[in-house]
């Protein structure tokens, strides 16, 4: 197969994997730091699956995040000042012209949440520590997907002693 066949087979495949939701599953427990619940996450153009995103508050879960898109995507999860550091600084890493090279976007340390940049068709995993009391929010600050609509919902639950959701 030629390199050209190949990239056209690879666009068909992520093309066709838009249309299938990602399955979410029901969670059985909450994640520990010893052994943290696996939640997978696709990033389509321009939206994130599954959604809504349930987690369960205080848990550690490791995301295993697909960008099953044709453009590069971002995960960001954090509250509202972890959301507006990274909206600053994709802003700020965005080429003033075109065809020049973009500043790599990053935000002080200690700022909190979870970000994985990723190119299309690429994967990565992310180990995060749910808060226990705060709003969560999902987007991809990339120019343009915010407004795209390219932001995910977020549910923060809690689990009873019998593991059934409490809230």
């Amino acid at each position: 197969m030629t390199a050209a066949g190949f990239a056209i087979a690879i666009a068909l495949v992520l093309f066709a994997l838009r249309g299938f939701p990602a399955p979410q599953p029901s969670i059985e427990r909450a994640g520990s730091p010893e052994v943290p619940r696996d939640v997978s996450v696709i990033m389509r153009d321009y939206r994130f699956q599954p959604d809504p995103l349930t987690l369960v508050a205080g848990e550690r879960v490791r995301f295993t995040i697909l960008n099953g898109g044709l453009e590069p995507h971002e995960f960001v999860l954090g509250d509202v000042g972890v959301q507006r550091a990274w909206e600053s600084a994709d802003a700020a890493a965005t080429p003033p012209l075109p065809l020049t090279t973009a500043p790599p976007a990053s935000v002080p340390p200690g700022t909190g949440g979870v970000r994985v940049l990723l190119g299309s068709g690429s994967q990565a995993s992310a180990l995060f520590d749910v808060p226990a009391t705060s709003e969560l929010l999902l987007m991809c600050h990339l120019p343009g997907h915010v407004e795209a609509g390219m932001v995910g919902d977020v549910r923060l639950i809690t689990l009873d002693a019998t593991g059934s959701p409490g809230g």
